[in-house]
C-alpha cells in the first residue's frame, strides 16, 4: 500500500509552475484587417477563365463598385465581364482566411458558367475555382491580377 500512496501524492519540482504553460496570445485582428482590406483592395481585376471541360480560355474583367467591411468579412459587389458578357457579381472575402466566395448573377453559356454557381478562392481574388450548380459541369479556374491605372496587371503578393 505504501507505493500506491506515494504515486497518488504529487511531488513539487523546484521552478515548476502549478498553472502549466502560459497561454499564447493571438495578436492578429481580422476585424481590423477587414477594414484595411476594404480601403486598399484593388477595384479592377483582369485575368482569364478556363473550364475543365475544354472550350478554351475566356478573358475576364472584374470591376468592384462597392467594397464594405462587415466584421471580419469584406462584402464586395460589382460586375464581371467574361468573354464579352457583362454580369453583376456579389460576394464575401474573409479577412481571417482570405477565402473568397463570389456569386455570378447570370449565365455565360459559352464559358460553361451558369446562374447559381459560384467562384470559390482560397487566395482571395488571385486564384479561384468555379463551382457549378449542377454536377454535370466539372467547373474551371479563374486567375486574376489587380489592374493599375495604366491598364497593366500587377502580380499579387502573398500577405504572409
Amino acid at each position: 500500500m505504501i507505493p500506491l500512496l506515494l504515486a497518488a501524492t504529487p511531488l513539487m519540482v523546484e521552478g515548476a509552475s502549478p498553472l502549466g504553460q502560459p497561454m499564447q496570445v493571438q495578436t492578429f485582428d481580422p476585424v481590423a484587417r477587414a477594414a484595411v482590406m476594404a480601403q486598399q483592395l484593388p477595384r479592377q481585376w483582369s485575368g482569364s477563365y478556363a473550364g475543365f471541360a475544354g472550350g478554351g480560355s475566356f478573358p475576364v474583367q472584374l470591376r468592384l463598385s462597392s467594397v464594405t467591411a462587415m466584421g471580419q468579412m469584406v462584402d464586395v459587389r460589382g460586375e464581371m465581364t467574361v468573354g464579352g458578357t457583362k454580369l453583376p457579381v456579389q460576394g464575401n472575402l474573409n479577412a481571417n482566411s482570405d477565402q473568397l466566395i463570389l456569386l455570378l448573377l447570370g449565365d455565360v453559356a459559352p464559358a460553361g458558367l451558369e446562374n447559381g454557381g459560384r467562384f470559390v478562392g482560397l487566395q482571395g481574388f488571385s486564384l479561384a475555382g468555379w463551382v457549378a450548380p449542377r454536377q454535370t459541369n466539372p467547373g474551371g479556374t479563374l486567375v486574376m491580377n489587380p489592374v493599375v491605372a495604366s491598364g497593366k496587371a500587377l502580380p499579387v503578393r502573398g500577405l504572409w
